[in-house]
């Protein structure tokens, strides 16, 4: 058979030739190959298989999505001012939305202006153009120890030098994060999840944060307070944003997505007059704006709702699910194994004894117990921490089915005990 150039069968016969001779994966940059999402992907992925309790999401529940509400802002947007809400924005964001998210930190004590505000898709968004805005390839950045792996993940794009700063049971190591910073003098920022930490679940306490002010005073770096979980809050008082003690020193990167929906991807900065334009430059130059129709409808959804209602609704749930599995821990769970309590958000963190390794734990409880959490080395910039430790999420799970997979767990983390049974 002759075939002729530029025929379908040729084409194709070519294309799948230069497949087999070149890997179009060389032309990835060294940033992409060592960002480690691969690595993750897999966790999740092989959480999902038919049959597995997942404990790894640190997903918001879908209950409380508030749909109705949602469709009916949707329509009262539409029909009030649909042109302009559908037409290209300011790169800043909807200014309803911008004089919201303010006048929601002055009520908490904290002076914020709309000028301070820019929306942005989500706040993992802001932490990347945090990372584009501040870091050269080589900069040192301060890190808790361990970190939300999606800030690893994003940060690591921009080829910074990390180093760790262990958080303890009252929120970071404050005497640590004196001498990191006394020896990298050329640190730039400190990345912080102070309210219900994602993986650990820790609340900074009072002292932490004025320790975090009185260690960065007066000094030229930067506190990223990646601020998601604030409002999820069950026992104690509401926590406050860093900038009450900080002021311009904090950039603070939040989102709607805990609180009304993710899929929405709407999410803000917060920063000093100076810096904010920088941040509208971002999104100018990533994707204009953050969706002028999605910021429209959350705030007339804010406008004809009570949101701390809603909020106190979740936040009912997430605790009756904190409180199952905290009890199925103390009935389930070897007592080697040690677990945070934490005061509010999504997570639970579990450290093992110092021999065990939380991946081959994973593995054998995704194989054999159909249970999955996600495993802690990821969230740690090092490579070397976090190996006996592990991530557990409540916010989707129901009380029976948490229960279950505890003890799905727990017989999983007594046989690489060696111990007796745990079922």
């Amino acid at each position: 058979m002759v075939l002729e150039l530029g025929s379908a069968s040729a084409t194709g016969i070519v294309t799948f030739w230069t497949y087999l001779m070149f890997d179009y994966k060389s032309l990835l940059t060294n940033r992409v190959r060592q960002s480690g999402a691969a690595q993750v992907s897999s966790i999740f992925k092989a959480a999902d298989r038919p049959g597995v309790i997942s404990l790894s999401g640190g997903l918001p529940n879908p209950k409380f999505f508030p749909i109705d509400k949602l469709i009916a802002a949707t329509e009262k947007v539409m029909r009030a001012d649909g042109h302009n809400i559908l037409q290209y924005g300011g790169s800043e964001g909807y200014l309803p939305l911008r004089k919201w998210v303010a006048e929601r930190y002055c009520k908490q004590g904290v002076e914020v202006v709309p000028e301070m505000v820019v929306m942005t898709s989500g706040s993992l968004q802001g932490m990347d153009i945090t990372g584009r805005t501040f870091i050269e390839p080589g900069d040192t950045v301060l890190i808790e120890a361990p970190a939300f792996v999606g800030a690893i993940q994003t940060l690591l794009i921009y080829q910074p030098r990390f180093v760790g700063v262990p958080v303890a049971a009252d929120g970071v190591d404050v005497q640590a994060l004196g001498r990191a910073i006394s020896e990298n003098p050329g640190a730039k920022l400190f990345e912080a999840c102070p309210s219900f930490q994602n993986p650990s679940g820790v609340l900074y306490s009072q002292a932490a944060r004025d320790g975090v002010a009185a260690v960065v005073r007066d000094l030229a770096i930067l506190v990223v307070e990646d601020d998601p979980y604030a409002e999820l809050r069950f026992d104690g008082s509401q926590p406050v944003s860093l900038r009450r003690e900080l002021g311009d020193q904090c950039i603070t990167l939040g989102s709607f997505s805990k609180i009304v929906s993710p899929g929405m991807r709407v999410g803000w900065t917060v920063a000093s007059r100076a810096l904010a334009p920088y941040y509208a430059l971002g999104k100018q130059t990533t994707d204009s704006h953050a969706s002028n129709f999605a910021q429209a409808v959350i705030w007339q959804f804010l406008m004809d709702n009570d949101i701390d209602a809603h909020i106190a609704g979740i936040n009912a749930t997430y605790k009756i699910q904190r409180d199952a599995m905290i009890t199925a821990i103390a009935k389930y769970f070897p007592p080697e194994v040690k677990t945070t309590v934490p005061l509010g958000g999504m997570f639970i963190w579990a450290t093992m004894p110092d021999d065990l390794d939380a991946m081959k734990m994973f593995h054998d409880a995704v194989d054999h117990d159909l249970v999955a959490v996600v495993p802690g080395g990821p969230f740690y910039t090092d490579g070397k921490r976090g190996n006996h430790q592990f991530r557990m999420s409540y916010s989707t799970v129901e009380p029976d089915v948490i229960e279950e997979g505890i003890r799905r767990l727990g017989r999983a983390l007594a046989r690489h005990l060696d111990a007796p049974s745990a079922s």
